[in-house]
């Protein structure tokens, strides 16, 4: 599927995914600074991923890791400096929710360090109660 909006195009085809622009851009994120490349495509191999492109030019991504019936992992959103300011990533993540294959999903998650607002402003709030929930942290991954 494709989303046009004016120079800017959202597709989640994934043979249009450039590896390369996908890896260098992670590497300049605080959370995927150390991952490796070989990771990164694996990630992307399984994982629904919406990719953003600026004329043929790929620009930002949002992975999300689901099982497109009750749960949905919201991963690696980015949109390249010189493209923000454009609602692009609101933009972004509203058309990942809105995709029609991640209907009646009862959760979705994702983690962040700094952009609690874009994503408030399309329904996420802190998790209530994180008392239920367990994790295993491999900080090498």
């Amino acid at each position: 599927m494709e989303w046009q909006k004016g120079d800017y195009t959202i597709s989640t085809d994934s043979a249009r995914l450039d590896h390369t622009a996908i890896i260098a851009a992670l590497h300049e994120t605080y959370w995927a600074a150390q991952r490796q490349p070989t990771t990164i495509v694996r990630s992307l191999t399984h994982s629904f991923c919406f990719g953003v492109y600026y004329n043929q030019q790929q620009i930002g991504l949002a992975r999300v890791v689901t099982d497109y019936a009750v749960f949905a992992y919201l991963a690696d959103v980015y949109i390249l400096a010189e493209h923000r300011g454009h609602g692009l990533g609101k933009w972004l993540v509203q058309t990942v929710l809105a995709h029609p294959d991640l209907q009646g999903l009862r959760r979705w998650l994702l983690a962040t360090r700094n952009a609690h607002g874009l994503y408030a402003q399309v329904g996420f709030i802190p998790i209530v109660s994180a008392e239920p929930w367990m994790e295993i942290f491999n900080n090498q991954a």
